[in-house]
């Protein structure tokens, strides 16, 4: 009788559970770390005296419910989904209406919980609480070597389209973080030392935030070693100078890069750091070297490659490190610059042609675009070839002058230099005599003999008015030339025409034939 009773029950739960949480989600949220005890809460403190409360779970995906506990006043039954830790909060729940529940969950505890309470067989109150488990995971296992990379692993289980997981340091810096598919929620610090010491909060946010403190002992007296790199093989390379070069980094998704670099033709105890990207704090370690390099790729997702604007004596070797977690890959570079330049001097003009990492270099020479043109090379030291054409530059030897550098890979690295052709000369005539004196005693005179035309006119214009034809014609008289016996002229009656000398005699002669004109009329 009692168990199909409790049968009856189990199942008209169920159904209205499951009703509920299809349609309505839930009415609480709560987030335990795993292993850490959290309460589900479900209060009702005007219910007294003959009650039954039943607890169920399901997860997001599920449509059938489990029961975890069902307790009357004179019963308490587990379901299948019980566990020993799981219990009422308080034993006498009849008296104070309090019918939460107590777990101490793993992941798999996670789910919609449901709390039934019924009175008679009346439904009471039913309440939906989501509970999901938090799990926190440190690495490397305290306490961290120093120099290591420390990795802060969050997830949440269930994990709704919701959720939001947060790190922050001790200092109240919030961290970098990333999602990945299996792990959860990580952030990462390459490279920890004893300031990275302390307490670190995660936050959970699903409706509300729920903060949970995660201590990290860093070691003390331990330090990281990674003297085991995995290289992949040598790239060996020339360019011309100041023109971009890619120098490549192992294919790998990284946490920070490092770009060491010895000198041309130095040894590996002259190995120096040019350069240092750190994507989870975006901190960079910049030097002199860093000048000509630019951080390429997509460091923000940790895939690294630099790009390189060399001068020719930036040849050398350069190997890349990329640290994923505890483990570093590289990738080395031997890189030959070549540039060429002119160095001019009073009687000829230097062709210089400069190499760097000569230990990858077979050969280097200069070529005229007339290749079969010879050329008289020398070298002025080491990486240094040089050829001298003499001034001043002549048709047959202007055009290109080509240096080129062979590596012992086959590889051809060229640089051309233009001598252009001597500018054609022009050679100006001396100026004649000047004509300034001439020109100018020719406009004193025009304004004289404007003057005297205009006296010309205007007595043709009065003897006109008399019937006296006027000419400036010469007559020929028994007297003889006119201007042998000026006197007859001026003696003569103002009868018939009228001549002038105009005859140049000296500057003023003009003058003069007026004054003997106006005594005339006189």
């Amino acid at each position: 009788m009692e168990s199909g009773f409790l049968t009856f029950i189990l199942i008209s739960s169920f159904a209205v559970c499951s009703s509920h949480a299809d349609t309505t989600g839930w009415d609480d949220v709560v987030v335990a770390q795993e292993g850490t005890p959290v309460t589900l809460v479900c209060t009702d403190t005007s219910v007294r005296g003959a009650i039954t409360i039943n607890w169920m779970v399901k997860s997001l995906d599920d449509h059938d419910w489990k029961l975890v506990l069902s307790v009357s006043e004179n019963e308490k039954f587990s379901g299948g989904a019980s566990k020993a830790s799981i219990r009422l909060t308080d034993p006498n729940f009849q008296n104070t209406g309090i019918f939460s529940l107590f777990i101490q969950p793993e992941a798999s505890d996670s789910g919609l919980y449901v709390c039934l309470i019924k009175q008679h067989e009346t439904k009471i109150q039913e309440r939906t609480v989501l509970l999901a488990v938090l799990t926190v995971s440190i690495s490397p296992p305290a306490p961290v070597p120093q120099r290591s990379t420390l990795r802060l692993i969050a997830s949440v289980n269930p994990n709704p389209a919701a959720t939001k997981i947060t790190w922050t340091s001790p200092g109240g810096t919030s961290l970098k973080t990333e999602k990945k598919k299996i792990a959860g929620t990580v952030a990462k610090l390459p490279m920890v030392n004893n300031s990275d010491d302390g307490i670190y909060v995660c936050t959970v946010k699903i409706r509300t935030l729920f903060a949970f403190n995660v201590t990290v002992n860093i070691a003390a007296d331990k330090v990281a070693s990674f003297a085991d790199i995995t290289y992949d093989a040598t790239i060996y390379a020339g360019t011309q100078a100041q023109r971009s070069f890619t120098l490549a980094c192992p294919n790998v998704q990284g946490d920070y890069v490092r770009l060491y670099w010895v000198p041309p033709d130095k040894g590996h105890n002259h190995i120096r750091l040019v350069h240092q990207y750190d994507r989870w704090r975006d901190s960079t370690l910049l030097t002199e070297q860093s000048k000509r390099l630019q951080l390429a790729g997509n460091p923000k997702v940790g895939s690294f490659s630099f790009l390189l604007t060399p001068g020719w004596r930036d040849g050398g070797l350069y190997a890349c490190e990329v640290s994923l977690n505890d483990n570093f890959f590289g990738q080395r570079t031997r890189l030959s610059v070549l540039k060429v330049n002119t160095v001019p001097y009073p009687l000829k003009l230097e062709l210089v042609c400069l190499y760097s990492e000569k230990s990858q270099v077979q050969s280097v020479k200069w070529k005229h675009q007339n290749e079969s043109r010879p050329l008289r090379m020398f070298s002025k030291g080491p990486g240094n070839i040089a050829t001298i054409l003499p001034l001043p530059i002549t048709s047959h030897e202007a055009g290109n002058y080509t240096c080129t550098m062979e590596l012992e890979n086959g590889q051809v690295i060229r640089a051309t230099v233009a001598i252009p052709p001597p500018r054609e000369v022009f050679t100006e005539s001396p100026p004649g005599p000047s004509m300034l004196p001439s020109l100018s005693a020719l406009l004193l005179l025009v304004p004289l003999v404007a003057a005297a035309v205009g006296v010309l006119l205007w007595r043709q214009k009065h003897n006109s008015g008399h019937g006296v034809e006027q000419s400036l014609s010469v007559h020929v008289s028994d007297a003889g030339n006119i201007y042998e016996n000026p006197e007859d002229i001026r003696q003569a009656p103002p009868q018939g025409s009228v001549y002038m000398d105009l005859k140049p005699r000296g500057e003023d002669d003009v003058y003069k034939e007026l004054e003997r004109y106006e005594q005339c009329q006189g």
